[in-house]
């Protein structure tokens, strides 16, 4: 394979250059967001948006930080949260946009593994003791910089640091995930891809600023396009996004599957509720069995999912073009190179069919610089021209693929191997079943059991042997559960992904349970 086929950017490239500036050009009275908090809507236009960065951004230079400078974002949902972070890299600093959920222990974490130089503060969310070379960067601060002088976007190189994720910590310590200025580049694949998007749309994104899925989807994509886009930054009221469909207009909604899924059981959801909206794209987590079918028999509207990683966002999707399958996720997006390959180590894609390790080539722009300082893990993950990140799937003969979960999720019995997704998937599909997540369990020193965790829908009853019989009508005899828990909620990540590895802390809080004997 000879790897990414696309247009590869020019040498010289800043990330917040692109988004912002020939957007603000071409349209600079072009309503560019419009920030709603549940009882009034703020409209900023292009111009104004890329003034408030760069005069952000000239007050970071003034400073004095060095280019490169990791800047870590401390603050709730505000529109102040995308200004720091588009004016942090318009100045050439790496800004680390982090969840307001962290507690103080994973901020000190970040603190001291990113080596930042400056923490902006809301003043609001708790803050630990800073490291000595960290600055504190006020509310009050923020204010002062945005009536300073104006800036130039910074020139910097296509492979510049842009930008630094840490991972959710499912497995060992979070990670950093550091970026290029390239990688939104990166996004262009995505486009028609995923979104079918043009600058006549208006995208409505549920999540939060602090989410990568809402700077990219919310942000990134729509400004370069000269979109428009909606985001909610008040209470977390479930009726609110009927309402926001119904004032603003949106064309486009991104959401989690389970936003959609507590949708349709809330009710009020109708093709008449949905008003200009085209279609809804999910990504997040794992679509729920029927939810796409559901979703479109209720109000008209298609769902199309994408599937990502923090490495490289999405790069498999279903779109306007490419028909959604019950089940798979999509295909490889246009001028992506992907391949499956085998979880021995060996370079030689796999035939469709056989399951192996989902690789991502290296030479596309959207991929990760690499770990921040966790040299041992880059050589873990890169396996010579490909980027293996332990997700497992396999392709069909018309070149979709089919997701099955992570390779350190997979479990084994009776000697064969197991994906706990598969098996979730399987369990979900029984109407009382909200949620489920599957594991196994360590009975005996040296015996596990595939054992599984289950939340019910409201109202709903259901033994575990029902469920377990119910399993077993639809996968093979070693992949049903040996046992079933009720419980109240799954572990989950701020993200919405169950961490499988805490589900046996669940145990003493079962309500019922039952044995497959």
């Amino acid at each position: 394979m000879a790897g990414f086929t696309g247009e590869l950017p020019p040498e010289k490239f800043n990330l917040a250059k692109y988004c912002l500036a020939r957007s603000s050009h071409d349209h600079p009275d072009k309503v560019a967001l419009t920030i709603a908090d549940g009882i009034s809507y703020q409209k900023m236009t292009y111009s104004t948006i890329e003034d408030i960065v760069l005069r952000i951004a000239s007050a970071f230079r003034l400073l004095g930080f060095e280019p490169g400078s990791r800047i870590l974002i401390r603050m709730g949902n505000s529109f102040d949260y995308a200004a720091v972070f588009f004016a942090a890299n318009a100045a050439g600093l790496v800004p680390i946009p982090a969840s307001s959920m962290l507690s103080l222990n994973e901020i000190s974490f970040v603190l001291e593994d990113s080596q930042a130089a400056a923490v902006v503060h809301d003043g609001l969310l708790p803050l630990p003791d800073l490291p000595s070379q960290c600055r504190l960067i006020s509310p009050r601060d923020i204010e002062v910089f945005k009536t300073g002088q104006r800036g130039l976007y910074g020139q910097t190189a296509a492979s510049s640091p842009a930008y630094m994720v840490y991972t959710s910590g499912t497995s060992g310590k979070p990670k950093g995930v550091l970026h290029a200025q390239r990688a939104v580049w990166g996004r262009r694949p995505m486009y028609q891809g995923w979104y079918g998007i043009s600058s006549d749309d208006t995208m409505l994104h549920t999540g939060a600023f602090n989410w990568t899925y809402t700077l990219g989807t919310g942000l990134f994509d729509p400004w370069a396009n000269g979109a428009s886009s909606i985001v909610y930054t008040g209470p977390r009221d479930r009726s609110i996004w009927l309402k926001l469909i119904a004032d603003l207009d949106p064309t486009i909604l991104a959401a989690v599957p389970a936003l959609y899924r507590q949708m349709l059981n809330d009710g009020g959801v109708s093709p008449e509720s949905m008003g200009t909206l085209r279609h809804g794209l999910t990504a997040g987590e794992a679509i729920f069995p029927g939810l796409q079918k559901d979703w479109l028999e209720t109000t008209g509207i298609p769902l199309y999912e994408a599937l990502g990683m923090s490495e490289i966002s999405t790069y498999i999707s279903s779109s306007p073009t490419v028909p959604t399958i019950p089940g798979s996720p999509g295909k490889p997006q246009k001028d992506r190179c992907v391949s499956i390959l085998p979880v021995s180590g060996l370079d030689t894609p796999l035939k469709p069919g056989e399951t192996g390790l989902i690789a991502v080539h290296r030479s596309d722009p959207g991929m990760m610089l690499g770990y921040w300082n966790r040299e041992e893990d880059n050589q873990v993950v890169f396996r010579g021209d490909w980027f293996v990140g332990g997700d497992l799937g396999h392709f069909d003969d018309n070149g979709y693929l089919w997701y099955e979960g992570r390779n350190d999720d997979v479990m084994t019995s009776f000697g064969y191997r197991i994906s706990p997704l598969e098996v979730e998937i399987a369990i979900m599909r029984h109407p009382a079943v909200q949620q489920a997540g599957v594991t196994e369990v360590e009975l005996n020193p040296g015996i596990k059991l595939v054992s599984a965790f289950v939340v019910l829908r409201e109202h709903e009853t259901l033994s575990a042997s029902d469920l377990i019989d119910f399993a077993s009508s639809s996968l093979a005899r070693y992949k049903v559960p040996k046992q079933v828990f009720f419980v109240e909620a799954l572990p989950q990540t701020g993200n919405g992904k169950i961490i499988r590895k805490n589900l046996a802390l669940l145990l003493n809080q079962s309500k019922d349970h039952a044995n497959d004997d």
